[in-house]
């Protein structure tokens, strides 16, 4: 596809990538199963989601409200917003929206409606493979975690963050997924006793790999609440 002037007209607000390169300026209309619907000077066209490889766009507003509202665990407000987000752009290879992917799962396990969180971890997977596939692994950490079932948790997480120490530079669409890593692994060494090893991955989550807004704010107040309660300090 070539790139698209539309003249006379204000600047396209998204930018689209296809798999063979090529970089297209329009507006997006809707996405479903069947792909994603364009604006262009000349008129509308669908493109079929497989053939994008990324799309730059600005969230939706209810997705800025949705991490506020799980910020300030009024999980239910953020679960209204991060769901109209999913339902809305589901499968968009858009940072963002694979992030939402992920946190509607994380938002479903702090309400404790564990087979939800599953199913969309799961479903996250399937629409987000690469980065998004290792959000939803670290969900089922997480969920897993909720279980207090450690060692399954143990063996989801510490694959992946053992990768992530291993990284001379951080993939961008693994940063999120790194980020939220170490708290989960920060959770389950607090949960074993290990309060050492969790102070040590919170601030990791904190200092090292902060791409994620809520996991770094989640380890700070891990970690504050470690050093108060345990007198811990990482050597």
């Amino acid at each position: 596809m070539a790139m698209v002037v539309m003249s006379g007209t204000a600047p396209a607000q998204e930018t689209i990538t296809t798999r063979d390169g090529k970089t297209q300026e329009a507006k997006i209309l809707s996405v479903s199963p069947a792909g994603v619907k364009i604006q262009m000077a000349a008129g509308s066209m669908s493109i079929p989601l497989a053939n994008i490889a990324s799309v730059k766009m600005a969230p939706p507003p209810e997705f800025a409200a949705g991490m506020t509202a799980y910020e300030a665990h009024d999980f239910q407000k953020a679960l209204s917003n991060i769901k109209s987000v999913v339902d809305k752009y589901k499968g968009l290879p858009a940072d963002w929206a694979q992030q939402a992917s992920g946190m509607l799962g994380d938002i479903y396990v702090a309400l404790n409606k564990l087979p939800e969180a599953e199913a969309a971890y799961s479903e996250s997977q399937k629409l987000n493979p690469g980065g998004g596939s290792v959000q939803a692994e670290i969900g089922l950490a997480r969920i897993a975690v909720s279980k207090k079932d450690l060692a399954g948790a143990k063996q989801k997480i510490a694959p992946i963050v053992a990768k992530a120490l291993q990284e001379k530079s951080v993939p961008k669409n693994l940063a999120a997924a790194y980020s939220q890593a170490f708290y989960v692994s920060g959770q389950v060494k607090e949960a074993s006793g290990d309060f050492t090893g969790a102070l040590e991955d919170y601030l990791r989550t904190v200092t090292l790999f902060p791409a994620d807004r809520l996991a770094v704010n989640a380890a700070q107040e891990r970690a504050d609440a470690m050093r108060k309660e345990h007198g811990v300090a990482v050597p």
